[in-house]
């Protein structure tokens, strides 16, 4: 064979792999995971509360069934029919700290905020929480759009991402300011079975002080008596002459009524001396005066 037709056949056959080769890297660039390609710059930023909380508040978002900051027609601008995950393999598998979540969107055309998407895809979000602290939390939130025919990778603007976030951190408030009331309502609860409870032994305490006190003017009214029967006659029937000294032949102060009650304030053996109600005094004879009854 002439040599130059042979190093023509060699020529081809070189320029045959060569296009080979190159026709397989295409098809390998084109077909391989999507992650492999530009990855999303993310979202991440530290929120006030528990891990607790937030993933309580995570879960909300992520049972809202909405892909945040997105959408894909403009008279319609929340985009709906999410669905929770399990994993998705449109992100690596997560390696790093923390509790993983995920969130898809199939059969989405051309979503708004994800660079150059103009086919059919799905939008997957991850989100990473890691506790900071009893009160502090961190969450990473990433959003990307895959092709489902040609599997080409579309990174979010950082909208879908910062919109997610704003949701999750709008429902750890209401979780927060909930809890608060509560809390608040069962102080005032509290307070207020404190106040009931202070207020039964305030008259517990009144009802035994008033008992007391009636006992103790039930004694002073009988020691009254008592001083009064002591200390007190009254004129016998048809009644008296009150003289003005323990004399018979003594001037006559005035005539007291029978039953006219006189205060003793002298005491002999034969005369009183005694004080009227309206206030005179003067002597009685001790025979013409009785106990009260």
């Amino acid at each position: 064979m002439p040599s130059g037709n042979r190093n023509d056949g060699h020529w081809r056959i070189f320029i045959c792999h060569f296009l080979f080769i190159c026709l397989a890297a295409v098809s390998s660039r084109a077909n391989r995971p999507p992650h492999d390609q530009d990855p999303s710059p993310g979202f991440a930023a530290e929120l006030s509360g528990s891990s607790t909380e937030v993933v309580q508040a995570l879960n909300e978002v992520l049972e809202d069934q909405i892909i945040h900051g997105t959408h894909v027609f403009d008279k319609e601008p929340t985009l709906t029919g999410a669905t929770l995950a399990a994993s998705t393999s449109l992100f690596e598998p997560w390696a790093g700290p923390g509790r993983v979540f995920y969130k898809i969107r199939k059969d989405v055309v051309a979503p708004r905020h994800f660079r150059e998407s103009e086919d059919m895809g799905t939008i997957a979000v991850r989100y990473v929480v890691t506790s900071a602290g009893e009160v502090h939390t961190r969450i990473r939130i990433d959003a990307v759009f895959v092709e489902t025919a040609h599997r080409r990778l579309h990174a979010s603007d950082g909208t879908v991402e910062s919109s997610e976030f704003k949701a999750i951190q709008e429902h750890l408030q209401a979780i927060q300011f909930a809890a608060q009331e509560a809390a608040d309502a069962k102080r005032r609860r509290n307070s207020a079975d404190l106040v009931r409870q202070t207020a039964i032994r305030q008259r517990e305490d009144e009802t035994t002080r008033l008992a007391a006190a009636q006992s103790s003017v039930q004694d002073l009214e009988q020691r009254i008596s008592a001083m009064r029967h002591e200390v007190e006659r009254r004129v016998k029937a048809p009644g008296a002459d009150l003289k003005s000294a323990p004399f018979r032949a003594a001037a006559k102060v005035k005539t007291i009524a029978a039953y006219t009650e006189v205060v003793i304030v002298i005491v002999t053996p034969r005369w009183y001396g005694v004080e009227t109600p309206d206030g005179q005094r003067g002597w009685m004879p001790v025979d013409q005066l009785e106990a009260l009854p």
